[in-house]
């Protein structure tokens, strides 16, 4: 009871913001990467998966970015295995997420698992952005709802569709996924060590592809957030001793 009574979280010097207004930020985002779900839906089917197996990705998984690196990996001819792992590690970030959402919401214990479903990039951006809890309650559940209901729509007529279409390599779809993620990350890289992290990511990424097995590189380039922070270590050096150390 005292999670459903907990007081809103308003930040200072911020004024509240309309519901409508929330609601319509909400939809935008929704709407806008619902769509790209068609690309899935396409790109999954093209890479040898049936219609049941691409819209059992979507309605379970879950998360566009792992999706995409799952299939993929796969359409690059890579191990089963790997591209699981891949998508994995990729979807992991979710769990971050969940830390932060668990305390800006404060939803009941009875909603939480449907909620944690809905725990992804979008949908955390949208909750973070608002000024109140009231708010981020309302833009979380939007996005949530609009979001996972277009995704699968357009999923299933991705892979319908993907027949007509012919050679789906040749229209590029398989690059909508992770240049929407790509959109969505871009504007938090505020700092000088965020954006060397994603830089290197990038670089491990594209670097290891000729090299390594298809989905490997998606867990290599996980390896750019530990190096940054050792490099940047020692160049701070260790800290000054205090006074009470001395």
């Amino acid at each position: 009871m005292a999670e459903q009574t907990a007081p809103p979280v308003i930040r200072d010097g911020t004024p509240p913001k309309p519901d409508a207004a929330v609601v319509r930020d909400a939809l935008g985002v929704g709407v806008a990467v619902g769509l790209s779900g068609f690309a899935f839906g396409v790109t999954s089917a093209g890479s040898g998966l049936s219609v049941l197996q691409t819209c059992l990705l979507s309605l379970l998984v879950f998360t566009g970015a792992s999706q995409f690196a799952l299939v993929g990996a796969l359409a690059a001819g890579g191990n089963p295995f790997t591209a699981a792992a891949g998508a994995f590690f990729l979807g992991t970030r979710n769990a971050f997420y969940g830390l932060r959402l668990s305390q800006l919401l404060a939803l009941p214990k009875a909603v939480r698992p449907f909620a944690a479903h809905w725990v992804i990039d979008e949908t955390t951006a949208v909750a973070l952005a608002q000024p109140s809890r009231r708010a981020a309650r309302i833009g979380f559940t939007v996005t949530g709802l609009t979001l996972y209901v277009l995704w699968n729509v357009t999923t299933l007529l991705g892979a319908l569709g993907a027949e007509a279409l012919g050679d789906t390599a040749a229209w590029g779809l398989d690059a909508a996924g992770p240049a929407v993620f790509l959109a969505l990350l871009a504007p938090m890289l505020k700092s000088t060590t965020e954006r060397a992290t994603a830089g290197l990511a990038v670089l491990l990424g594209l670097g290891l592809l000729p090299v390594l097995p298809a989905g490997v590189p998606v867990l290599a380039a996980a390896l750019a957030a530990p190096l940054v922070l050792w490099f940047r270590g020692r160049r701070t050096g260790p800290p000054a001793p205090s006074e009470d150390s001395r």
